[in-house]
């Protein structure tokens, strides 16, 4: 069992992490105005993949040792998917919306945490996670024709994203932090790198420079805490703080693009908010309930 301070600790990283990813989100919707949204993928991925070239220079490639390697370049590989998924569809879909659509990821790593990982998720954490899908539900409103079908490419993210928490997990007992953001930082360095000869345009202008550093080191930043967070303590207690960017993304989709979510979506943000406050809570529960042996609440 991980003690609560830890986990109170993770959930401070967690929702550090995201708000790093919450700036990265915006300019990286900002250049894909100019620039292609693969383009932007590659450019996220910059400023992690120099640290870890500054890291192997200092200590040596063994920092690369790890007795699960193909665990680590599976996880490099979600990276990519979810990174490259997300920014392709903010080209088409407004800001917030996007991010609500994205709260989609921690019921999968709810439900992952318990069947893969065998995290303790009682039948109350369930309804909450089934709730929180009505809610994304609401968001979207399949078949209506309300958003463009990049939509969808968001949910497609968000699964990947979910499958990285849930490797980061798997590995915490395994590698160091400093392993699995090096193995992440190559492989999507690497991946995305290929692709430039089909989509590289000369970024030009001091805004756009501007911005890429600003999606650099963002990107970074938050890679590393929310590997950390991953790290101390149990992803279906971090899942809620994915939350947190509803209110950043509605920040900066009013202030940058002029966008704010309708009421629909906010319905559906409330109920997915309220369902991850309340897993929260049974956390709090099940730390103070520890004590139990085999109790799971």
């Amino acid at each position: 069992m991980i003690a609560r301070t830890d986990t109170m600790k993770g959930l401070a990283l967690m929702s550090l992490g995201f708000f790093s990813f919450s700036i990265g989100d915006a300019t990286a919707k900002l250049l894909t105005e100019t620039l292609h949204p693969v383009q932007v993928v590659w450019l996220r991925t910059v400023g992690l993949f120099v640290g870890v070239c500054c890291v192997l220079a200092i200590r040596g490639v063994r920092v690369l040792r790890t007795p699960r390697p193909r665990l680590q370049l599976l996880r490099g590989v979600a990276a990519v998917g979810s990174a490259t998924c997300f920014i392709i569809a903010l080209r088409y879909v407004p800001l917030p919306e996007a991010v609500a659509v994205t709260f989609v990821a921690p019921f999968i790593v709810t439900a992952l945490g318990a069947l893969v990982l065998g995290e303790a998720v009682g039948i109350r954490r369930w309804l909450a996670v089934a709730a929180g899908f009505i809610g994304m539900l609401i968001v979207i409103r399949p078949g209506q024709g309300i958003f463009h079908p990049a939509i969808f490419l968001v949910v497609l993210a968000a699964s990947f994203f979910a499958m990285r928490q849930l490797l980061s997990r798997w590995l915490s007992g395994i590698d160091s932090v400093l392993t699995t953001v090096a193995y992440t930082s190559i492989v999507a360095f690497a991946l995305t790198s290929l692709a430039q000869v089909f989509v590289w345009t000369t970024p030009t202008g001091a805004r756009t420079l501007g911005l890429i550093v600003a999606l650099t080191l963002s990107a970074a930043i938050g890679e590393i805490l929310i590997i950390r967070a991953l790290d101390i303590a149990q992803s279906v207690a971090l899942a809620p703080s994915h939350y947190t960017l509803i209110i950043w993304s509605s920040l900066y989709g009013y202030l940058l693009f002029d966008d704010l979510p309708d009421r629909w979506t906010l319905l559906g943000c409330s109920i997915i908010i309220a369902s991850g406050l309340y897993t929260l809570y049974r956390e709090y529960v099940l730390s103070k309930a520890s004590r139990v042996p085999g109790k799971i609440v």
